[in-house]
């Protein structure tokens, strides 16, 4: 009896589902939700800076690449100087006793069109300083790193904006540039940060950079530049935290014509977001200066 009464009960309630579905309105489609506002075409619009006029670049800044390896693309390898072995190439003997750690992580680099169009006797330079990279690279002494490579080393920077001066802090060496609102005319000296002259184009921070010195590398795989290089950089916000970075590199003394590289910058956040010490001049004493040591080290 009471199984007929539950089988009755759900039958009715079900054929008065099938009633009012059929007799109630229709329900009305929720509103879609309005898209976060943007600029022109669609481009993100930053917040803006201290000046109210242009994009707030303010922060610690970081890649997540490893152009400073390679910026060309790279297979993963066990060293970044080797030499022959009885089968394939192995690491060179100073770098061996690092293992894993001496090795190079693969990359699909950050160079437009994957190639840099060198010159022909360029491109043997390169090779050279490559094959010979322990002695050769600048980064290893602990010497300033130039422009582009500040921006994409392991290490951090910051850009500091106010509304009448930008300064950019790496914390690698300690390095700093200072960009320069009016154009002072040409670099008195040539430095291995060179001198940065900036200004706005819409939300886009470009820098030129020039007066380097011709001893600054582009990366621990041996690729370099001449005095004569002016690098063209841009900066672009592109959404919460990520700003676009590119530079195009002219030097007609080592590349056939001129060539772009382009990268994300991330941003840090949270109460970590901050610089540390890392001046390394102090790290390679030892290797630049031991062998003047009156007794030198075995």
């Amino acid at each position: 009896m009471i199984r007929t009464l539950m089988a009755l009960a759900l039958a009715g309630a079900v054929v008065g589902g099938q009633a009012q579905a059929q007799t109630a309105p229709p329900k009305a489609k929720p509103a879609a939700a309005k898209p976060a506002a943007k600029g022109p075409a669609g481009a993100y619009r930053a917040p803006r800076g201290p000046d109210g006029k242009h994009p707030d670049l303010n922060g610690v800044w970081q890649v997540m690449n490893t152009a400073n390896w390679n910026i060309e693309p790279h297979p993963a390898s066990a060293a970044l100087q080797m030499r022959p072995g009885p089968v394939v190439p192995v690491p060179a003997k100073e770098v061996l006793a690092l293992g894993a750690v001496g090795s190079v992580p693969a990359g699909l680099g950050v160079v437009e069109g994957g190639a840099i169009p060198y010159k022909p006797e360029a491109l043997k330079q390169r090779d050279a300083n490559k094959a010979d990279w322990i002695h050769k690279d600048p980064e290893i002494k602990c010497y300033l790193p130039g422009v582009p490579r500040a921006n994409y080393m392991s290490l951090p920077f910051q850009i500091f904006q106010s509304e009448s001066a930008t300064l950019i802090a790496y914390e690698y060496a300690g390095a700093v540039r200072n960009l320069l609102f009016k154009d002072p005319g040409p670099a008195p000296v040539d430095s291995w940060m060179g001198q940065s002259v900036a200004h706005w184009e819409g939300d886009t921070m470009v820098v030129v950079v020039t007066g380097m010195l011709d001893s600054s590398w582009l990366d621990r795989a041996g690729n370099f530049h001449s005095s004569d290089m002016q690098v063209v950089e841009r900066w672009t916000p592109t959404g919460p935290g990520v700003m676009r970075y590119e530079a195009e590199i002219t030097d007609p003394a080592t590349f056939t014509r001129p060539w772009k590289m382009s990268m994300n910058l991330y941003k840090h956040v949270g109460e970590d977001a901050r610089l540390e010490q890392f001046k390394c001049v102090e790290f390679v004493e030892e290797l630049m200066y031991g062998h003047l040591r009156k007794n030198p080290l075995p």
